[in-house]
C-alpha cells in the first residue's frame, strides 16, 4: 500500500491557488518559477502540462516536489492520477471527463487531494456529493488558459459559496487579474469583482506567469485576497 502522503496545512486556510502552466512556464526554469510563486504566497501548486508526455510530467513532478516538501505547500497534479501516485504528490486535479473521484481516491496514498473542476453550481453540487476536498469553478472570464470554453460569468459564485463552500473549498477561476503590484495595470483587473461576487479562494493562472516579478504579482495577488 502506498504510504500515507505527509502532513500538510488545511486546505481551509488557503485562499491563492497558482498553477505551474507548462504553456506558460518555461520547462528550465519550472525549479525558480514554484519558487517565486511559494515567496509571494501562493498557498497551493498545481502542475498542468497538457501537452507533455507521461514521462514529462512526472519528471517536472519530481523535480518541484522537494520544494513544496520543504516549503509545506500541496503539490496537485493535472488530470494524471498515475503520475500522482507514483511520484507521491500530494493530490490530483480532474476535470469533468476525468473519472470519478472515488476511483482516483482509491488509487493514491491515503491523505491525498482530490479536486474537481466544475463549471456551474449543479457541477459543483455533484462534485461535493462525490467527495471531492475541493473544486475549481469557473472560467469566470474568458481565458487563453482554457480556449473555447465560454465563461460562466460572476453570477453563481454566491449560490456555490453558499451551498458548496460552506462544506469544502471553492477556487474562483478563469481570466482572473490581480492589480498590478508596481505602476499602473496594462489590463483592468478582475479580481476585484470577483471578491465582489463572494469568492474567497481563487485560482490565478497566466496574470502571475507572465508578469515581469513573479513573486511581486503573486504577492499582490494575495494580499488583495487577504482584505
Amino acid at each position: 500500500m502506498a504510504s500515507r502522503i505527509p502532513s500538510r496545512p488545511s486546505l481551509a486556510g488557503s485562499r491563492l491557488y497558482a498553477i505551474l502552466d507548462l504553456g506558460y512556464a518555461r520547462p528550465e526554469n519550472l525549479e525558480t518559477t514554484a519558487s517565486a510563486l511559494i515567496e509571494g504566497g501562493a498557498d497551493l501548486l498545481q502542475l498542468r502540462a497538457k501537452r507533455c508526455g507521461i514521462g514529462e510530467i512526472e519528471d517536472f513532478v519530481r523535480r518541484v516536489l522537494p520544494i513544496c516538501r520543504e516549503t509545506g505547500t500541496p503539490l496537485i497534479v493535472n488530470d494524471h492520477v498515475d503520475v500522482a501516485a507514483e511520484t507521491g504528490a500530494d493530490g490530483v486535479h480532474l476535470g469533468q471527463d476525468d473519472g470519478s473521484v472515488a476511483e482516483a481516491r482509491a488509487r493514491l496514498a491515503p491523505g491525498a487531494i482530490v479536486g474537481r473542476s466544475t463549471h456551474s453550481p449543479e457541477q459543483a453540487a455533484r462534485a461535493l456529493e462525490e467527495g471531492a476536498d475541493y473544486i475549481g469553478f469557473g472560467p469566470l472570464f474568458a481565458t487563453p488558459t482554457k480556449p473555447g470554453r465560454p465563461a460562466i460569468g460572476l453570477d453563481g459564485i454566491a449560490e456555490v459559496e453558499r451551498t458548496v463552500g460552506a462544506r469544502i473549498p471553492v477556487f474562483c477561476i478563469g481570466g482572473i487579474k490581480p492589480p498590478a503590484p508596481d505602476g499602473p495595470d496594462a489590463e483592468p483587473p478582475t479580481l476585484a469583482q470577483v471578491l465582489d461576487a463572494g469568492a474567497r479562494r481563487v485560482v490565478i493562472v497566466s496574470a502571475l506567469l507572465m508578469a515581469p516579478d513573479i513573486s511581486a504579482a503573486t504577492r499582490a495577488a494575495r494580499n488583495a485576497i487577504a482584505v
